[in-house]
C-alpha cells in the first residue's frame, strides 16, 4: 500500500501560517490518471503577503548569527532522513519517476541540508592587506534580501534545496513557487521547515501557475533575486524584465546533452551509462543523453548492444521496484514527443527502437511512450538540435575524435557532456574542449553531486550556478570593509609613498 497524502487539497504556506485558497486545480498520478490532491491556483495578493511576511522576516533573520542559522538546516536534514520514504513515494505519485530515483532524489536534499549547514560556520570573505598604514582590509558576504524562487516539476525537491538551503543559510527569505504539476514536495519540505523550527516567513510558499504567481514574482520590487529552472523561452523572458529592474536573476534551462563513445571506449560500460542517462526520469531532465555520438567503427556493435538492452527495459508505475522507466508527466509532454518522432523520420533518421505511445494493460491510464532510438542522425537535425524533454536518444556516428567534439559542441545548449575512452590524452582534451558546465568520463551525463557547481554554458543559463559554495554567489553580495585606525585622513592611491 502507497503513502496516502492526510488532505485534499494543499494550502500557501506564508508567515508560517497554512493559508486556504480559493481556486483549485487537480494534480494527477501521471502512472495512473487519478487524482492525488487539488492545489491553489493563487494571486498576486498572495504573493504580495508572502513578500511582506518574507520582508519582515528577513530583517530579523539576518541578525541570528550563520552557525545558528545553520542549525535549522540540520534539523531539517535529519528530519529529511528520518522521513526519506515516505517522501520518495509521495515525489513518484507526483512525478512518476521509478522509486529508486525518487529515493536518490531525497537524498540530494539530504546531503544539501548537512552541506549548507556547515557553511554557517564558513560563509567565507577575505582579509587582504591594506596599502595604508594602520588600515585594515577584508571582504565580507551579505544576504541580498528577499530571494524569489522558481522550482519545476522533474526535480520537485531535490532543485528546490538547492536553491533555498544556501539562501536561507546566508541570511534570507524565501518566496517559493513550485511546479503546479509537482507540488506535495514544497508542502512537506514546508512542513518540514516549520516543525525545524524556522521563524516565520523565512520561508513562504504560494502555489500557483507562472503566468500569474511567477510573473508576480518576477515583477515585485522587494524581491532583489529570482532564481529559476526550467524552459528556455521562460528563463530569457525572465531574464528580460530582471534586467529592466536591475534585479539579480540566475537561471538554469535545457540541454542537449551527448555521450561520445570513442573507437576504444568499454562498449557495455557505455551502454549502462547511456541507458541510465537517457531513460532515467524517463528522459524528463535537463541532464539526460539525448544524442550519443558515436566513432563509426564500433556504430554497428553498440547499436546492437543498446537494442538488445532497450528491449528488457520495464516501464509502468514506478512505484514498483521491478519497473526501470516511469511514464512521461502529462498529456502535453506525451504529445511534444510524439512530435519530435515524426519529425525524425521526416528528417530521414532512422528508427531502431521504439517510436510509439504506451496503451493498454498497466499502460492503459498513464502517460507512457516506448524508450526510443533513432540512428543514423547527422548533427543538423532538429532532433539533433532541440530538446525533446523525453525518452528518445539519437545516434550520431562521426571519424574522428575532432569531429567528435565539434558535434558535441554545434548545439546551443551547454549543460552536461561525457566520453567514454580509454585514451588519457582524449579525456584530458575533452574535459578542455567541450564547452558544457559538467564533464563525465566513462560515465553517464547525469548524476552531479552537491558539493560541485551544477549549470551550463550557452543557452543553458547566465553564469550563475546550483549547489556547491557557488551557489552562495547567487543569494549574497560581496561587500569589502575598511577599518582605518590611524587616527587621521588617508587617502586610498594617493598618500601611499
Amino acid at each position: 500500500m502507497a503513502v496516502q497524502l492526510e488532505t485534499k487539497k494543499l494550502s500557501n504556506f506564508i508567515n508560517g501560517e497554512w493559508v486556504e485558497g480559493s481556486t483549485f486545480t487537480s494534480v494527477m498520478n501521471p502512472a495512473t490518471g487519478e487524482e492525488i490532491v487539488q492545489v491553489p491556483l493563487s494571486s498576486s495578493n498572495d504573493v504580495n503577503a508572502a513578500v511582506a511576511a518574507a520582508k519582515k522576516a528577513q530583517k530579523e533573520w539576518a541578525l541570528v548569527p550563520a552557525p545558528q542559522r545553520a542549525e535549522v538546516l540540520y534539523r531539517v536534514g535529519y528530519l529529511l532522513k528520518e522521513r526519506k520514504e515516505r517522501l520518495s513515494q509521495l515525489l513518484t505519485q507526483e512525478n512518476g519517476k521509478v522509486i529508486e530515483e525518487a529515493r536518490g532524489e531525497v537524498q540530494e536534499g539530504i546531503d544539501m541540508a548537512f552541506y549548507m549547514a556547515g557553511e554557517g560556520r564558513r560563509l567565507f570573505g577575505q582579509t587582504t592587506p591594506a596599502e595604508l598604514k594602520e588600515k585594515f582590509a577584508m571582504s565580507q558576504r551579505a544576504p541580498v534580501g528577499v530571494v524569489g524562487i522558481i522550482t519545476p516539476w522533474n526535480f520537485p525537491i531535490a532543485i528546490a534545496t538547492w536553491k533555498s538551503f544556501p539562501a536561507i543559510v546566508a541570511g534570507n527569505a524565501v518566496v517559493w513557487k513550485p511546479a503546479t504539476e509537482t507540488p506535495i514536495m514544497a508542502y512537506e519540505l514546508a512542513k518540514i521547515f516549520e516543525e525545524a523550527g524556522l521563524p516565520k516567513g523565512v520561508i513562504n510558499v504560494v502555489f500557483g501557475s507562472g503566468r500569474t504567481v511567477g510573473d508576480a514574482m518576477v515583477q515585485h520590487p522587494d524581491i532583489r533575486v529570482i532564481s529559476f529552472t526550467g524552459s528556455n523561452n521562460v528563463g530569457r523572458n525572465i531574464a528580460a524584465q530582471c534586467g529592466r529592474q536591475l534585479k539579480k536573476v540566475s537561471l538554469e534551462m535545457g540541454g542537449k546533452n551527448a555521450v561520445i563513445v570513442m573507437d576504444d571506449a568499454d562498449l557495455d560500460l557505455a551502454v549502462e551509462g547511456i541507458l541510465w542517462s537517457a531513460f532515467g526520469t524517463s528522459g524528463q531532465r535537463c541532464t539526460a543523453c539525448s544524442r550519443v555520438i558515436v566513432h563509426e567503427k564500433v556504430k554497428g556493435a553498440l547499436e546492437e548492444r543498446l537494442r538488445s538492452a532497450m528491449e528488457k527495459l520495464t516501464i509502468g508505475n514506478g512505484l514498483y521496484e521491478s519497473i526501470k522507466v516511469g511514464p512521461i508527466i502529462n498529456q502535453a509532454g506525451l504529445d511534444k514527443i510524439k512530435q519530435y518522432i515524426e519529425i525524425g523520420k521526416n528528417e530521414g533518421a532512422t528508427l531502431l527502437e521504439g517510436g510509439y505511445e504506451l496503451t493498454g494493460n498497466q499502460h492503459e491510464k498513464g502517460h507512457y511512450f516506448a524508450p526510443t532510438l533513432f540512428t543514423d542522425v547527422s548533427s543538423e537535425m532538429r532532433i539533433a538540435q532541440e530538446e525533446i524533454f523525453g525518452p528518445v536518444v539519437s545516434l550520431i556516428p562521426v571519424k574522428s575524435f575532432e569531429e567528435a567534439i565539434e558535434v558535441n559542441n554545434s548545439v546551443e545548449y551547454g549543460l552536461s557532456s561525457s566520453i567514454y575512452t580509454n585514451d588519457i590524452n582524449r579525456v584530458f582534451k575533452a574535459q578542455r574542449d567541450l564547452d558544457t558546465g559538467i564533464v563525465y568520463v566513462n560515465a553517464g551525463t547525469t548524476g552531479a553531486e552537491i558539493h560541485l557547481p551544477f549549470g551550463g554554458t550557452k543557452g543553458t543559463g547566465n553564469g550563475h550556478r546550483d549547489s556547491g559554495i557557488q551557489a552562495l554567489d547567487v543569494f549574497t553580495e560581496w561587500k569589502a570593509v575598511y577599518v582605518d585606525y590611524s587616527g587621521k585622513l588617508q587617502r586610498a592611491q594617493i598618500d601611499v609613498e
